[in-house]
């Protein structure tokens, strides 16, 4: 500790802000504890057990892939120098001038017709380090969203490959229009924390990606039971407590309105969670934690548009539409529409990120509270409630979720449709039947069943001590055929 204040070091640089520094490094990590190792848990338990480990693998390798290449492209992609109103131009952010710097965001500065600033450019009180691995936990995050919808069934080689270009050719042109001075940022569309840049886009994603790789096996389809529901338990309380930094960060300083976004946060998914769990007594006749998970869920993402500029009471109203309208598009307007059915969305991305994501928006658009939008958006504006401008905020808000939705829709059919000329986007049907075993070699639990096929050379020495167990422990033992699974 001694070095760290050394009288021969240079001088603390005087932007620096180190509560705001270690606030956002903590955020930061909130985040990326969201992914790593919360929905790897939720992931690999809400499966049936013989995807749980493919499950959990597309999860850590999308973390994994996403930070190397965020750091060598896609972080000035979304964050950088504007290339086109709706892109950064890329490069590394990796040298270690760049990053010891003070955080900026270069497009978000808003000139004059005479090239004279009317509002200089985003820059928070920390390093640039600190902003790009912020921003990276988003990114990460948004992706392995993604994943949910093709869980089951898509080939693991076609998932590396599509990580690195969806994050290139979608992710980034999101973020950039709407956070990182892009044209959606300038026109004042709101999203504070990624109701559109990361739940919208990854909804809308992960449905066009399960149309093009196909469904899962018509048997599991109809028999998807999770293997670990105390464990599916853990991944969604790490998702929870880590939206407190999804949300809290925000800000980029640890101020009032990141107060309030915590608070915000925390009580839509609460009250969310209890408003779809009264849903499912009322008409199924008892609780599931499976749907006060995804209730949890759709109040954190309808909730996230606006979360540092609504008042309490708000996000209370933002946590029953958002515990009640995906419901109603997930278990009536679903069961209704042909089309909905035709794609197998295994963990219903669509309904719990998408539906809750424009949900959001538009709630922002209404509840947006004039002096909290003072605090901290570049165009203080408020929403339809409060009168003024509020209607043209509304209308601004469908029109940001139109763009993002469409630009997600062409780019991930594009993407796979250029990965399926290389390689299968979906398993082949024996590896279907078979799971982790067939994709990995590799099994969750030390259980034999459940989809993996029986290799009689790889299992006889157990069978025969088994045998001879029984045999000494039950003398009236009959040996029985071998490879045979009784379901009890």
């Amino acid at each position: 500790m001694a070095g760290a204040y050394g009288s021969d070091l240079p001088k603390v640089p005087e932007w620096l802000n180190k509560g705001d520094n270690a606030w956002q490094l903590t955020a930061a990590t909130l985040v990326g504890l969201q992914s790593m190792p919360g929905l790897v848990i939720l992931y690999a338990s809400i499966v049936k057990k013989k995807w749980a480990v493919n499950s959990a693998f597309m999860a850590l390798y999308a973390f994994a892939a996403v930070l190397l290449c965020w750091v060598l492209l896609c972080y000035k992609m979304a964050f950088g120098d504007e290339l086109l109103p709706f892109w950064g131009r890329g490069g590394p952010a990796f040298d270690q001038g760049y990053l010891k710097d003070r955080a900026t965001i270069p497009s978000t500065v808003k000139k004059f017709g005479n090239g004279t600033i009317e509002r200089e450019a985003v820059t928070p009180l920390f390093p640039m380090a600190t902003l790009v691995y912020f921003q990276f936990t988003f990114a990460a995050i948004t992706t392995i969203l993604v994943a949910g919808s093709v869980l089951g069934r898509m080939n693991i080689k076609a998932w590396m490959a599509f990580v690195p270009l969806w994050l290139i050719f979608s992710y980034t042109v999101g973020a950039y229009s709407i956070w990182g001075g892009g044209f959606l940022y300038h026109w004042g569309v709101i999203d504070y924390s990624g109701g559109y840049v990361i739940h919208l886009s990854s909804g809308v994603a992960g449905f066009v990606a399960a149309y093009w790789v196909g469904p899962r096996p018509q048997a599991d389809r109809e028999r998807f039971p999770p293997n670990n529901v105390l464990l599916m338990l853990a991944g969604a309380g790490l998702l929870w407590m880590g939206w407190s930094g999804f949300n809290g960060g925000a800000p980029y300083a640890a101020n009032l309105t990141s107060s309030i976004a915590v608070l915000n946060t925390n009580l839509s998914a609460a009250t969310s969670l209890l408003v779809w769990t009264t849903l499912d007594v009322i008409f199924f006749g008892k609780p599931s934690v499976i749907g006060a998970i995804q209730g949890m869920v759709t109040g954190l993402a309808g909730v996230t548009p606006g979360a540092g500029l609504i008042q309490t009471w708000a996000a209370i109203i933002i946590g029953i539409f958002s515990g009640s309208v995906p419901w109603a598009s997930m278990m009536i307007l679903h069961k209704k529409s042909s089309l909905l059915q035709q794609v197998d969305d295994t963990l219903a991305v669509f309904y719990t990120h998408a539906v809750a994501g424009i949900l959001g928006g538009t709630m922002t658009g209404l509840f947006a509270h004039p002096d909290l939008c003072k605090l901290s958006l570049p165009n203080p504006t408020n929403g339809a409630f409060y009168g003024g401008n509020g209607g043209k905020q509304l209308l601004k808000q469908w029109a940001g979720a139109v763009f993002i939705a469409v630009w997600n829709l062409v780019s991930t059919t594009l993407i796979l449709l250029v990965i399926k000329m290389f390689i299968p986007l979906r398993m082949a049907e024996e590896e279907l039947g078979i799971g982790d075993d067939a994709a990995h070699g590799e099994e969750a639990y030390a259980l034999w069943g459940d989809g993996e096929k029986f290799d009689a050379t790889r299992h006889a020495t157990q069978m025969q001590q088994f045998e001879r167990d029984q045999e000494a422990a039950h003398p009236s033992y009959v040996h029985g055929a071998r490879g045979v699974t009784i379901v009890l």
